[in-house]
């Protein structure tokens, strides 16, 4: 229960220090912890969102199994969801709508799905979170949709001719294709939801709970 607490809410303990030295040196990490955990509040309140979710997929994919669920769920639980219903993913480069809708949630869910890394507009919206996650604290939640994690991880298996194809089509811009494999790489290593092989509702059922978990416990920062 205490792991499955720290995976949706992200909080740690602490164990106290009973020597004065030890003490004193705590007192030191405490005062620098909190300043950044007051940074991180302060950026995270001052941000703001007009979503709670940003969910990033493959719509071929997915759009009419598992994020239709997963998005017609969230939305019975009050939760405002940015799904891009729109059929025009053939562009080269993502318009300038999803990133601001990116900035502008709460949480974004990442589905990994088998064709995933073919359009470029998805690889786009992954930098983005990756951005966000990093400068504030967004939280993300990867969803694995019949793809092995390491695949995402390492850019192989049913992603290999994928990132070839990438390679080759950007080699003019390396530095792009990086940003995909590094964004791709860290998302992999998140605890997220396998559902190859699973019963995808009861899946789907999951992730509300511990997305709408996490919700609250955000929320909860704010009083």
């Amino acid at each position: 229960m205490r792991w499955f607490w720290s995976q949706c809410c992200g909080q740690s303990s602490s164990s106290s220090v009973t020597s004065s030295e030890s003490a004193s040196s705590s007192n030191v990490m405490s005062s620098e912890e909190s300043a950044s955990s007051s940074k991180v509040s302060d950026t995270i309140q001052n941000q703001d969102y007009r979503y709670d979710v940003f969910i990033s997929f493959r719509g071929p994919d997915t759009r009419n199994s598992f994020v239709d669920h997963l998005c017609s769920h969230l939305l019975r639980k009050g939760l405002f969801v940015f799904k891009d219903d729109h059929k025009l993913r053939k562009g080269e480069s993502i318009s300038s709508q999803l990133p601001h809708a990116i900035r502008g949630s709460r949480i974004s869910i990442i589905v990994f799905s088998q064709d995933y890394p073919s359009s470029s507009w998805c690889l786009d919206e992954m930098t983005t979170i990756a951005c966000c996650q990093q400068q504030s604290n967004q939280t993300v939640f990867p969803v694995f949709y019949y793809v092995d994690p390491s695949h995402v991880r390492h850019q192989n298996g049913v992603y290999e001719k994928a990132f070839e194809s990438l390679r080759e089509k950007f080699k003019g811009d390396p530095d792009k294709v990086y940003r995909w494999e590094r964004a791709m790489n860290e998302f992999g290593k998140l605890a997220g939801w396998d559902v190859r092989n699973k019963y995808v509702l009861a899946m789907v059922l999951l992730s509300v709970f511990c997305i709408y978990t996490s919700y609250i416990c955000i929320i909860l920062t704010f009083f």
